[in-house]
């Protein structure tokens, strides 16, 4: 399907055991409303230091992995849907069919009944500013019909506030598939280009916008989100106090850009880096099969087929 690619990088069919080819999906996450990324009424937080050279400590926002990939999972489990491509009786997060391209990819656990390990590793993110500069206080309230609070001189209680991520918030991420076949590879990254809200109250708020800066073929595992969102740290306060705020898209991803490469000069594996105008041949020609709806049902088609296979092969076998 993808000519841009060459196709040593993916497996022929989905391996029972690790392979050493990995694909790693470097992206930035831009909020671009006031989304709720939230546990237990309270916006995730963890101390780290801000950058790798700028060692001050800060408190950042963390999106965790599930408020993350599970977006992710339901937008693709949407389209074969659409499709009729799975199983009506698999229900995300309650009963799951074990064959479909998001249970075999994404991974399931059943109890008793079985798992599969999720082939799509989505770590935690952490933002570039810190938490004071990342977040507001909103109030809410849940009005009467006429508009109001109150009603024959009885006034609503359901009222109160809710700490959200302002926009313009910018969470560096790397998605990484393990042992990808070509359809596993473009289903993901079609996912992430397609889910544009994350967080609770989705159908009011939450958009996000993932940009891709990036997409490195490798033998192994590369730089954390974290070591990712500190490098560009360093590089957007470039001798400053303090960041100038709110950033901007252009300049983050400018860091981006500046940062991937050194980075991976690190990292000790053998890779092949996909950026500026290759990443955009390639995103162009995944963009070409994913909104032409003859093309995408085959490349569904060809995942489900995938998919299916290796649940007969070793999922199958194995219960019985």
């Amino acid at each position: 399907m993808l000519q841009t690619v060459s196709e040593d990088v993916f497996v022929d069919a989905i391996p029972q055991r690790p392979m050493g080819k990995y694909a790693h999906i470097i992206l930035v996450r831009e909020t671009r409303s006031f989304p709720l990324f939230q546990t237990d009424g309270g916006l995730n937080t963890a101390r780290v230091s801000a950058g790798l050279q700028h060692q001050d400590s800060v408190i950042r926002v963390i999106l965790f992995k599930r408020k993350q990939s599970s977006p992710e999972r339901l937008t693709g489990r949407e389209l074969l849907r659409r499709y009729k491509l799975v199983d009506e009786k698999c229900d995300y997060n309650v009963e799951f069919c074990m064959k479909c391209p998001d249970c075999i990819y994404y991974g399931f656990a059943i109890g008793d009944s079985g798992s599969e390990k999720s082939k799509v590793f989505v770590d935690t993110a952490y933002s570039i500013t810190g938490y004071d500069e990342s977040h507001q206080q909103l109030s809410f309230n849940a009005l009467f019909e006429e508009g109001k609070m109150s009603r024959k001189g009885e006034t609503r209680s359901s009222f109160g506030e809710q700490d959200h991520v302002l926009p313009q918030v910018f969470f560096p991420n790397v998605v990484t598939i393990k042992d990808p076949t070509e359809s596993e590879f473009i289903y993901v990254l079609n996912n992430i280009l397609r889910t544009k809200r994350y967080g609770a109250q989705e159908s009011r708020t939450g958009k996000v916008e993932n940009h891709v800066v990036g997409v490195v073929f490798a033998d192994g595992e590369i730089f954390s989100n974290l070591k990712f969102t500190q490098a560009l740290y360093d590089i957007l306060l470039d001798g400053k106090d303090e960041l100038a705020l709110p950033l901007h898209a252009s300049e983050v991803l400018q860091a981006a850009d500046t940062a991937i490469p050194k980075l991976l000069e690190g990292d000790g594996v053998v890779y092949s880096l996909r950026q500026h105008a290759e990443l955009k041949d390639t995103l162009d020609e995944i963009a070409a099969i994913t909104t032409d709806e003859t093309r995408l049902k085959a490349l569904l088609a060809q995942a489900a087929k995938e998919t299916e296979a290796y649940y007969s092969t070793y999922i199958a076998k194995k219960k019985k």
